[in-house]
């Protein structure tokens, strides 16, 4: 599905000469280049405030922690992502509610959240699902109507851009994951929270590092979040580099899209949208005849997700079943990713998709 040795080669001896550096100052945490890699990605974003975590899932958590989502609240998220999306919403003690997606971006759908807000709803998750930017503008709307936070789950969505908006700036906090085959990877776990606002930005960072306020000063309890100087030093390196990732993706992506319309169905970009394809995920009721297909000539594929999460045990709680989120439960059916990075060659991508076709009869 990825190269990660590929996209080492020509950036290692900047890696090497970085970590060298490290390894000699004796710092390892919280150091020069997590805070230079903050600065870094706040101005990338055009906005106030980055602070580094341990992973994604700590910067969705520690988010909702910060903008005061607490027990007895609800949070409406989509059921087609990762656990991590619901699950942080679970860790404040809140409940998640889900709301079903788009059949055509796979993102939550607008229309579907306003009718899941009732007195006890206080927040928005917003996935921008496999790097394409979910529907920001009517999201906002809601959200002011009801005076709902809104976070923005960006982890598969670095570099991604709605109405020429970086995603993970336009709500009240934007969640990045640095795991190494995210778009921007990390060489280990790490992640990122995004902010324009300052009491945001300084609860998370005080949270990250056991409420710390000075040498063995604790203002309230904390957590163990921190993001090394190892990897923030290796993705200053690559953050250089993720506008040239990111348009080669988009690249393979727009020849997958030639040769596949009209085969299966292809992932939509609109016009308003930078889809960045962490994921090139298309649909097929086919879709064992083409994994079969690709596994036989030695090409990965996988299914992200197979099942939605009201299918999950870990939610049964929620009291959800079968049929409640038909656009998700088809989905689930339906999607198959295909190998996309960076160093793909076209010619690969080209052998791909022709694999495909043959595989429907094309």
């Amino acid at each position: 599905m990825l190269d990660l040795k590929a996209q080492h080669e020509p950036i290692k001896e900047e890696i090497k000469t970085a970590l060298k550096e490290i390894l000699d100052s004796g710092r390892f945490i919280l150091g020069n280049n997590v805070s230079s890699f903050e600065q870094e990605v706040a101005a990338y974003h055009g906005v106030k405030n980055a602070v580094g975590l341990a992973s994604g899932t700590d910067a969705l958590y520690l988010s909702l922690k910060a903008l005061d989502i607490k027990e007895g609240d609800e949070v409406i998220t989509t059921p087609f992502t990762f656990i991590a999306s619901a699950e942080s919403i679970t860790y404040v003690g809140a409940t998640p509610v889900f709301a079903d997606i788009d059949e055509n971006t796979l993102n939550i759908d607008p229309a579907k959240i306003e009718e899941k807000i009732t007195s006890k709803t206080r927040a928005i998750v917003v996935v921008h699902l496999f790097g394409q930017p979910a529907d920001m503008d009517e999201i906002m709307a809601i959200s002011h109507k009801y005076g709902l936070k809104v976070i923005e789950d960006s982890a598969q969505a670095f570099g991604a851009k709605y109405n020429d908006t970086p995603i993970g700036s336009i709500g009240d906090a934007g969640c990045f994951s640095f795991y190494p085959s995210k778009n921007l990877g990390a060489y280990g776990d790490g992640g990122m929270m995004i902010t324009n606002n300052p009491e945001v930005s300084g609860k998370v960072s005080l949270l990250r590092n056991h409420g710390t306020v000075g040498p063995y000063e604790h203002e309230f309890i904390g957590y163990n979040s921190r993001l090394d100087e190892i990897q923030a030093a290796i993705l200053r390196i690559k953050l250089r580099h993720i506008d040239t990732y990111n348009r080669k993706r988009r690249e393979i992506a727009a020849l997958y899209t030639s040769l596949l319309a009209g085969a299966v169905k292809c992932p939509v970009e609109l016009p308003d949208r930078y889809h960045v394809y962490h994921q090139y995920t298309l649909l097929t009721p086919r879709r064992s005849d083409v994994n079969k297909a690709l596994a036989e000539r030695g090409i990965s594929s996988v299914v992200y997700y197979p099942a939605p999460l009201h299918y999950q045990k870990a939610f049964e709680y929620l009291g959800c079943k079968a049929g409640d989120f038909p656009q998700s439960e088809t989905a689930a059916k339906e999607v198959l990713s295909l190998p996309i990075y960076p160093e793909l060659e076209l010619e690969k991508a080209r052998m791909i998709a022709e694999v495909i076709l043959k595989a429907l009869g094309r």
